[in-house]
């Protein structure tokens, strides 16, 4: 299974001015997030203090981090990035030295 780090960020133009309004709509977001992390595709998450955007660590494959990530939009827009373990690092230089 593969690992991504997800960077997020929410689309200021698409959040609501009333502060009812808005809580409701993050709320509502923080419950979804709550539910990948439940399902074991999300396994870190967190908001950077004072921004509109964050970090999550997913595991899995493209199709399925993909169809994780299309549940937020049009409000958030993602940047995602393989990660390799140490252990994969090795292998690549070991590889490479052949």
């Amino acid at each position: 299974m593969s690992k991504y780090l997800i960077l997020w960020e929410i689309d200021p133009a698409r959040v609501p001015a009333n502060a009812k309004d808005r809580g409701t709509a993050w709320l509502a977001m923080a419950e979804m997030v709550k539910a990948d992390l439940k399902k074991g595709i999300t396994k870190d998450w967190g908001s950077f203090t004072g921004e509109l955007n964050g970090y999550s660590i997913g595991e899995g494959n493209e199709v399925s981090i993909m169809t994780q990530l299309i549940q937020y939009a049009p409000y958030v827009q993602f940047e995602v990035h393989a990660v390799a373990s140490l252990a994969q690092v090795e292998d690549a230089i070991k590889a490479s030295m052949k």
